[in-house]
C-alpha cells in the first residue's frame, strides 16, 4: 500500500516526496522490520521505540513514524514522517491498513473496574439468540461466532484485555470477513490512556464502576477516572450503571447524543425492581422501563450479576431485540469463564469450590457478599487469595481487611507475583490480616489449593479468588500452566478417598 493511500485514509499528514513509497508491512517491534517495512517508534512503558531506528532501518524499513519532539536524522535510507503521538498513530495507520474493518459493524464498548467481562458475554449471548452475528474482544479470548480468533501479544507475560492495535484492527477485519453485525469489546483504562481505541467510533459504550485499580499505571483515581471517561467522548450513546458512585461523573463528562441510565437501586431508565436473591440458585428481578417490563431469571449465583445482566439486557432493548430473547438468553446462561464459576466436584460433593476473578478490593467484597448470601447456617466461607506483583501495592491491605471481615477462614497464597518476591506480597497483605480470626499463609498456589481441600469440613464454600479465568501462573521464571480447576479436582478426590 502507497504512503499517500495509508496516510491519507489515516488522516494523518506525509511529506510529499514520500507519498509514492510502497509500504509492505506496519510494526511496533523493530526486530519485525523487513524490507519496505513502516516502524512506528512507540515510546513504551520499559523501552523507547526511537532507540531501535537504526535496527529498523538495517532489516529493510522505508518509512519512520516518530514523535515530533525527536530528531531521528536517518538520512536518505528512509522517509521520517512525524507525528504528535506514536500511539494515537498507530491506532489510526493499522485501521486504515485493514481498510476501516469495523465501519460497517456496531461496535458496542463495556468499561468499568469490574463486570466488562460478564457484560460482553451477555451481550453476545442475547444477541445471538436474536440470530445476530457478534464478534467479542475481551479478557477470556476473542470469538467472532463459535470461532476462536487467535489473538497474540508480543509480551508474553500480559493478560491483555484489549490487544495492542497490531492485532486489535487485523481481528476486527476477520470478523469483518466473517460477517459479523455487532462486535462487544472490553475497553480497559489503559488501552483508553494509550490510544488503541482512537480510530473508532462506538455505537454505544457502558459504564459498570469504577472501584481502586490499576493505581500504579494511573497515579491516582482521578487519573484513573479521566482514562475512563475518554470512552464517553467516542460513543454515540451511553448506558451507564447510576450505582456506582461515579456514575455521575461520567454522566457530565459524557459527550455523547443519547444517555441512558441503568440501576437495582433507584429510579433509572431501566431500573431492576424486585429483585430476589435466590442463593446458588441465581436472582430474579423484573427490568422495568417506560411502560415495559421483562421478567429475568439469571442462573448464575452472584448478587454483582444483577446489574451486569440488567446493563447487557438495556442495550439489547435499545437494539429492538424482543423481550422474549432477552429473557431467554438470560435463562440460558450457563455462567463466565472465571466469574463465579463452580468446579464441578460430583453430584455428591459435600464442598463447594468457586473460582473467581476478584482481584481488587471492591470484586472480592461483592464476591464474599454473593457467597455470604447462598450459604446456609453452618457452612463457612474459605477464602483463598493473593495479590500481583508489580502492580498496585496500596490494595494489599485494603484486600485483607475484606477477607477478614466477610470470611470465615482466610487462606493467603501467591497470584502471579511477576518479578516480586511471593512471599514479599504475602507479608504486605498479612499486615492488614485480622490475627483473631482463623489464616493461613501458603506461598504456593497450588499447595494453598490442596491444603484448602484437605482441610474442609463439610458444607464450606471454598472460593479460589484472583486468577479467573487464566490458565497459567507468571513468577520470576515466566509465564506456565497452572489451572485451579485440574488442581482442586485432583485434591477433592484425594479428600473424598480419605
Amino acid at each position: 500500500m502507497r504512503v499517500s493511500e495509508l496516510f491519507g485514509r489515516a488522516k494523518i499528514e506525509y511529506p510529499r516526496e514520500a507519498e509514492n513509497i510502497e509500504v509492505t508491512d506496519i510494526v511496533t517491534d523493530s526486530g519485525c522490520a523487513r524490507e519496505g517495512s513502516l516502524f512506528i517508534c512507540i515510546n513504551g512503558l520499559t523501552r523507547d521505540g526511537h532507540e531501535y531506528i537504526g535496527d529498523a532501518v538495517g532489516r529493510g524499513a522505508k518509512v519512520i513514524v516518530a514523535e515530533q519532539v525527536r530528531d531521528v536524522g536517518v538520512g536518505g535510507a528512509a522517509a521520517t514522517i512525524y507525528v504528535d503521538n506514536t500511539r494515537q498513530a498507530a491506532a489510526l495507520l493499522y485501521n486504515s491498513w485493514y481498510c476501516d474493518p469495523a465501519k460497517d459493524m456496531k461496535l458496542v464498548a463495556v468499561t468499568g473496574t469490574n463486570g466488562k467481562t460478564s457484560v460482553t458475554y451477555i451481550l453476545k449471548k442475547i444477541f445471538e439468540r436474536a440470530g445476530k452475528r457478534c464478534g467479542l474482544i475481551g479478557t477470556v479470548g476473542c470469538f467472532c461466532a463459535d470461532k476462536r480468533l487467535d489473538s497474540k501479544n508480543r509480551n508474553p507475560l500480559a493478560n491483555m484485555t484489549t490487544p495492542d492495535p497490531e492485532e486489535l484492527y487485523r481481528l476486527l477485519a476477520l470478523m469483518r470477513d466473517e460477517g459479523a453485525e455487532f462486535v462487544f469489546i472490553e475497553a480497559t483504562s489503559h488501552a483508553l490512556a494509550l490510544s488503541k481505541l482512537d480510530a473508532l467510533t462506538f455505537d454505544t459504550a457502558v459504564f459498570t464502576n469504577l472501584t481502586q485499580d490499576h493505581l500504579d499505571f494511573h497515579g491516582d483515581m482521578e487519573g484513573y477516572f479521566a482514562s475512563k471517561a475518554r470512552l464517553f467522548g467516542m460513543c454515540r450513546r451511553a448506558v451507564i450503571n447510576i450505582d456506582d458512585s461515579w456514575a455521575d461523573r461520567f454522566i457530565e463528562s459524557a459527550r455523547c447524543k443519547e444517555i441512558y441510565t441503568v440501576s437495582a437501586n433507584r429510579k433509572a431508565d431501566f431500573c431492576a425492581e424486585n429483585v430476589k436473591i435466590c442463593g446458588a440458585e441465581g436472582s430474579e428481578y423484573a427490568l422495568g422501563f417506560g411502560d415495559e417490563k421483562i421478567d429475568i431469571k439469571i442462573p448464575i449465583c452472584g448478587r454483582f450479576f444483577v446489574n451486569n445482566s440488567a446493563e447487557a439486557a438495556a442495550v439489547a432493548r435499545l437494539y429492538g431485540i424482543s423481550h422474549e430473547d432477552i429473557r431467554d438468553a438470560l435463562l440460558s446462561l450457563e455462567g463466565v469463564d472465571g466469574r463465579m464459576e463452580r468446579v464441578k466436584l460430583g453430584d455428591d460433593a459435600e464442598i463447594s469450590v468457586f473460582i473467581d476473578y476478584a482481584h481488587t478490593p471492591d470484586a472480592l467484597e461483592k464476591l464474599l457478599k454473593s457467597a455470604r448470601d447462598f450459604r446456609e447456617a453452618g457452612q463457612r466461607i474459605v477464602l483463598l487469595f493473593g495479590c500481583g506483583g508489580d502492580r498496585d501495592r496500596s490494595k494489599r491491605r485494603q484486600m485483607a481487611h475484606i477477607a477478614s471481615r466477610l470470611s470465615d477462614f482466610v487462606i493467603v497464597t501467591s497470584d502471579n507475583s511477576r518479578s516480586e518476591s511471593a512471599e514479599t506480597i504475602i507479608s504486605e497483605i498479612l499486615s492488614g490480616i485480622d490475627k483473631e480470626k482463623e489464616y493461613a499463609a501458603i506461598p504456593d498456589r497450588a499447595e494453598a489449593i490442596e491444603y484448602a481441600i484437605a482441610n474442609a469440613r463439610a458444607g464450606d464454600i471454598i472460593l479460589l479468588a484472583g486468577k479467573g479465568h487464566e490458565r497459567y501462573e507468571i513468577d520470576r521464571r515466566g509465564k506456565h500452566p497452572f489451572d485451579e480447576r485440574e488442581i482442586a479436582r485432583a485434591a477433592y478426590y484425594k479428600y473424598k478417598a480419605r
